[in-house]
């Protein structure tokens, strides 16, 4: 035994080290980016920039996206100029766009050939009505009171409509909806003003600028005692 075990410590000892072959692998990746780097304008000051340029690019692709709010149609939540990042993730893994998100979506064939950012007042499978005796929008029979989300002076709206959102899609408005193109102004079109769900691009999630509006974006409360469309409270 004691033998056996003598020649397999020594088998050991003879073959390379762990920390040898780490320690190769090391120097052949800095011996490459040292090569890199000499070969570009600015050597490593350059390397390091364009490596950063690399990073942000991909998080911006698939992580968190800014983008720059052009129209007052989401006032006041959002104002002209303000930028947002947007969750590109927040829908990606199972979850979907739920009632009160704030969403950035392509409109593409349906609303224009841009990207627009709405909120989401109806999902799939929801009846959603304007208006109630109290001028309120309802969704599934229930009365939203959107006060707190309006602009200052608007009506939830002007255009009485009596609707169900087909599966998969989603019905947006803009919270200022007196000067919002939104689902209203498509019923009649192809599509129905309704937005399929893969035509998501993500979830608003933070006003970044300018400082002193900035705030996260979280899903609007007023429309959680809205019942699914079978009945029951979400």
């Amino acid at each position: 035994m004691d033998t056996e075990a003598q020649h397999a410590e020594r088998d050991r000892s003879s073959e390379p080290s762990m920390s040898t072959s780490a320690g190769e692998e090391d120097r052949s990746r800095s011996s490459l980016l040292s090569g890199v780097a000499a070969w570009l304008p600015g050597g490593r000051v350059t390397l390091t920039l364009l490596a950063c340029m690399a990073f942000l690019l991909a998080f911006s692709v698939f992580v968190m996206q800014p983008f720059q709010i052009p129209s007052s149609s989401m006032e006041s939540t959002l104002r002209v100029g303000d930028r947002v990042l947007v969750n590109k993730l927040a829908y990606r893994f199972g979850a979907e766009p739920g009632r009160g998100d704030v969403v950035v979506f392509d409109g593409s064939g349906y609303f224009g050939d841009a990207d627009y950012i709405k909120r989401v007042v109806g999902v799939g499978g929801d009846r959603v009505v304007c208006c109630d005796s109290k001028g309120r929008i309802e969704v599934n029979g229930e009365s939203v009171n959107e006060r707190s989300l309006l602009h200052a002076g608007d009506a939830p709206s002007e255009v009485p409509f009596d609707i169900e959102v087909p599966d998969g899609t989603l019905f947006l408005l803009g919270d200022h909806r007196s000067d919002s193109r939104d689902s209203r102004d498509y019923l009649g079109a192809p599509g129905g003003g309704y937005i399929p769900v893969d035509r998501v691009i993500g979830r608003a999630q933070w006003i970044a600028w300018p400082a002193g509006h900035w705030h996260s974006l979280s899903r609007a409360d007023v429309y959680a005692r809205v019942p699914t469309p079978g009945g029951a409270h979400g």
